[in-house]
């Protein structure tokens, strides 16, 4: 099959109002596709879904233990996170033991995803900052690997040290070279692939070895789900109701993965419309399907069964998994 299966429906009282559709791949350790649904061959962008791959430099060329980085750096290095006071005061003084400042990011300036901190500026009357910036904790990784290497500050540039050795990392784990690369939201390279691919990093990452890179960097988002994403949000929701079993990451335009290191597979998936309810339904049916969540726990419920509410708070239809999932 090559074109995108149906993900999710919204259906308004007895009528099928939308379908979402996309594709998505599970593969084990050894590359092989375990599960498919349209088309593993796609080529995509991975956006924020790739991050723990772009940390992989961080714990790999020493710098992380140099800077005396804990698993609370490690996940907001690998998050997309909402800048709640938890957040960026983590992100401020890791900042301040290297010295550096703001003005040394190269993700610019972002109003915070989180309400209080929102507010709290509003009333403040202060602009927001680059600190404000979801993918800051990548940034900050990114800043602590420069200063190790002592490149030049402009590592947000394709031809980087910082950045090609994010190259090399993501074309070893998706064992494959990349097409090219796209320039994220946050103003840094991201690498394209195909859904198979990055299906066969995330089984790459769900096996490898304690110590390593890649299991220092799952389990720290596995231990600290708040600090990937934040409150309310799909990330932080679903680990949490796996209690902490299985590493998930969202990415932008409806990407999504899923790293089961029981299991040791991978999941990669991307809607095809870039719709964020669609992924986030998707994901949360196949972890359902590989049986790593409860399909009846709450957080389950609120992405694959969910109620549409009016502004009056009457329901008034539901957001379901498409029979694909069955």
């Amino acid at each position: 099959m090559t074109q995108p299966a149906p993900f999710a429906e919204i259906w308004r009282g007895a009528f099928l109002e939308s379908v979402h559709s996309g594709h998505a791949v599970v593969c084990d350790d050894s590359g092989e596709i375990l599960h498919a649904w349209g088309n593993p061959e796609t080529v995509i962008l991975p956006r924020s879904s790739a991050k723990m791959i772009q940390a992989l430099p961080l714990v790999r060329s020493g710098a992380a233990d140099a800077m005396g980085l804990g698993t609370q750096h490690l996940a907001l290095a690998c998050a997309s996170h909402q800048a709640a006071d938890l957040h960026t005061g983590i992100i401020g003084k890791w900042l301040d033991t290297m010295g550096l400042s703001d003005s040394d990011f190269r993700c610019g300036a972002a109003v915070p995803g989180d309400i209080d901190a929102r507010d709290a500026l509003i009333r403040a009357y202060e602009q927001p900052c680059q600190i404000h910036h979801e993918c800051s904790g990548k940034h900050a990784g990114f800043l602590t690997v420069n200063k190790h290497l002592g490149g030049p500050a402009d590592y947000e540039k394709p031809d980087h040290p910082v950045q090609k050795a994010c190259l090399e990392a993501f074309e070893e784990v998706t064992g494959r070279s990349t097409f090219g690369y796209g320039i994220d939201g946050c103003s840094v390279p991201n690498f394209s692939t195909t859904l198979h691919g990055m299906a066969r990093a995330m089984a790459h990452f769900a096996a490898a070895p304690d110590g390593s890179a890649e299991a220092r960097l799952h389990q720290a988002m596995r231990l600290h789900p708040e600090l990937v994403a934040g409150e309310t949000r799909s990330c932080t929701d679903l680990m949490r109701a796996m209690d902490g079993k299985v590493a998930i990451k969202t990415g932008a335009e409806g990407f999504f993965i899923a790293i089961l290191p029981e299991q040791k597979i991978g999941v990669a998936l991307k809607a095809a419309c870039g719709t964020p309810r669609a992924a986030a339904c998707a994901i949360a049916s196949i972890l359902v399907k590989l049986g790593a969540l409860d399909p009846n726990h709450p957080e389950a419920l609120k992405y694959r069964n969910a109620p549409i509410v009016n502004r009056r708070d009457i329901i008034t239809g539901s957001l379901k998994p498409a029979p694909t999932f069955a």
